[in-house]
């Protein structure tokens, strides 16, 4: 998938591939459930997405990254913070999505409850 004319399109959709915690591979690769994206009407790149489930740690893998150190050992108003950009972003409707996050951050399934329940309360 490289050194062709077509790269400078695989460099622009790759970090948005990579955000989804997806996979890039050559288009004739592809299965029934892979994304193939052309480019000047030429199949350039398959993208295989995530299952929900992982997509959650993926999430939760690249908001530590940001953050710069464990969700845990933020503040109580920063894990707020977490908690409302995931809801945002549909984590707890995954299955153990909230003991996923709760996991996460190093609180209680009631915590991150509260933690929604305010902002609804807000």
């Amino acid at each position: 998938m490289t050194g062709r004319a077509d790269e400078p399109f695989i460099t622009a959709v790759k970090p948005l591939v990579d955000a989804m915690g997806g996979e890039m591979l050559p288009p004739d690769e592809a299965g029934a459930d892979d994304v193939v994206l052309a480019w000047a009407g030429v199949d350039v790149v398959a993208v295989r997405l995530p299952q929900l489930a992982d997509s959650l740690d993926h999430i939760l893998a690249a908001m530590e990254r940001k953050q710069g150190k464990p969700l845990a050992d933020l503040d109580r108003k920063a894990k707020q913070e977490v908690v409302r950009v995931l809801e945002a972003r549909g984590a707890f409707s995954v299955r153990h999505g909230v003991e996923t996050v709760a996991s996460a951050l190093g609180v209680s399934r009631f915590t991150v409850y509260n933690y929604l329940n305010r902002d609804k309360e807000s």
